[in-house]
């Protein structure tokens, strides 16, 4: 029996990443899954690093697992109060929780190095994130829905951005993209979660006040309305600066649409096959040119993002979760 905690916000991956675990751990047939119960259970298991978790993994007598989403490079370019005197502290804490942890799970590969560099203590399990390809799959038929829901031209190419309202997503590059591919409409889909505390607040009310003409923000969007959005879709660029193991490009790739991802390291290990990446607005510039006016280069990365979002399906997410959870539980009986 395990008990899922996660207290936070919504619109955002780790909420995305709780959703979806305790549904496909729901599913397993040897595991009883409550959420924020207040009765025993045999397993504790966080998405959340907030004074929800910490007030009852302090108290908690089993097995305590957490789920990694947040690292001291994610707070760079996405909380406005990181600062010399600041990052000390934001890595003390997060140091802190992950080592009331029995075990970790990192996202990524990149994510269990950058545990290493801050130095937890706190045995570590690499498990990826799962994409649910039963939401997220190809269907022409959404497109003229999701068009509709986006308020683009049928006839128009359309290039969407996924993402927080925030400087590490990427978003100023986003416009400079838009403003240099005037052929095709831009929108830009999410919120900002964090409020008031969201970095960069200045300068994107600034590019929302001013946006290129062919660029729209159409704010946050139900999970559920996501696909007609991705499907409507005829490329997606990701000029985030930072990533662990991202929703947004995987789930747009499950759905054959193209991805163009910001060229990071933690993507060269976290990805198994090819996927196309740009280092600079100019390369994102030229791969989505191929992608909007060449359709060989078009159905080549659509086969190339099948392949990829194929790597995350659920059954091996629930085979390896289940395991963690049946060691860390005998591991409670033979302590008891």
């Amino acid at each position: 029996m395990s008990e899922t905690v996660r207290f936070g916000l919504t619109a955002q991956g780790g909420h995305t990443a709780f959703l979806d675990c305790v549904d496909l751990m729901s599913e397993h047939p040897d595991l009883e899954i409550r959420v924020n119960s207040a009765e025993p259970c045999d397993l504790l298991h966080s998405h959340s690093w907030g004074p929800l978790y910490v007030s009852k993994a302090l108290s908690y007598r089993g097995r305590r697992v957490f789920t990694v989403h947040a690292l001291p490079e994610t707070a760079e370019g996405a909380l406005p109060w990181m600062s010399p005197l600041t990052r000390p502290l934001v890595r003390g804490y997060l140091k802190t929780i992950y080592n009331l942890s029995d075990l970790l799970i990192a996202v990524s590969p990149d994510t269990a190095l950058s545990l290493k560099r801050l130095g937890v203590r706190s045995p570590v399990e690499v498990v990826p994130n799962a994409l649910r390809n039963d939401r997220f799959f190809p269907a022409p038929r959404l497109r003229r829905k999701g068009r509709a829901l986006l308020g683009v031209d049928r006839e128009r190419p359309l290039v969407i951005g996924v993402g927080q309202l925030q400087p590490r997503k990427g978003i100023a590059e986003f416009a400079e993209i838009a403003r240099r591919v005037p052929e095709a409409e831009f929108v830009w889909i999410g919120g900002s979660p964090f409020g008031i505390v969201s970095a960069g607040l200045r300068q994107l009310r600034r590019l929302r006040a001013h946006p290129p003409e062919n660029l729209r923000f159409a704010g946050s969007l139900d999970l559920s309305e996501m696909p007609l959005a991705y499907n409507a879709a005829d490329a997606l660029v990701f000029p985030s600066f930072q990533e662990n193991c991202p929703y947004a490009p995987l789930e747009a790739a499950s759905c054959g649409i193209p991805v163009i991802f910001r060229d990071l390291p933690a993507y060269r290990l976290l990805y198994p096959s090819e996927y196309a990446a740009a280092a600079d607005v100019s390369g994102f510039v030229d791969r989505l040119r191929e992608v909007l006016f060449s359709p060989a280069d078009r159905e080549a990365l659509r086969r190339a993002s099948l392949r990829l979002a194929a790597h995350f399906r659920p059954a091996p997410f629930v085979a390896s979760l289940a395991r963690l959870y049946d060691r860390l539980a005998c591991e409670t009986l033979g302590s008891a």
